[in-house]
């Protein structure tokens, strides 16, 4: 007897499971209301990822292509796979004559990193931000390596960068 009634349970639960899903399928196909399934080859042109999407560390740049970093090293240290890699050096302010760090090279190893924000959290001038790229498919990890920081680019003035 005992056959007969697990035959039945797991009949049972089989199709408690499949109206939870025919639901979801049938009211999702006359309605077309909460469907978040993107078709992602076909629509990768129009394809707007989520405000809250993490995708990459980027550094913004001003229309002047300024950026605010100035190369303290604490997103590097605050990283805990090596993902960035700062490369500064200090040179004397004409202004005020006091020497001042600035940044040669913000190197990021998108291959290493694991999204978790703590770089972006440690850096005290807002200098990088979460950016909404999505597409990073390559053959060669290190087509996966890039500096953030843009060629020709410098540092906003202190005026500026508040």
């Amino acid at each position: 007897m005992s056959y007969f009634s697990e035959i039945y349970s797991g009949v049972k639960s089989l199709l408690t499971g499949m109206s939870v899903t025919g639901k979801y399928f049938f009211v999702n196909l006359f309605t077309r209301k909460d469907v978040i399934t993107q078709q992602y080859p076909d629509n990768i042109d129009t394809l707007k990822m989520f405000d809250r999407f993490r995708g990459e560390v980027i550094m913004y740049h001003n229309e002047n292509n300024e950026h605010k970093c100035d190369a303290c090293t604490l997103c590097e240290k605050a990283c805990p796979n090596g993902s960035i890699e700062i490369i500064g050096d200090k040179k004397v302010n004409p202004e005020s004559g006091k020497s001042q760090r600035y940044l040669v090279k913000h190197i990021y190893h998108l291959e290493m990193c694991t999204m978790c924000g703590l770089c972006i959290e440690a850096c005290p001038q807002d200098a990088i931000i979460w950016g909404q790229d999505f597409h990073h498919v390559q053959y060669d990890r290190s087509k996966l390596t890039k500096v953030l920081n843009k060629p020709g680019s410098k540092m906003m003035s202190k005026s500026k960068a508040k």
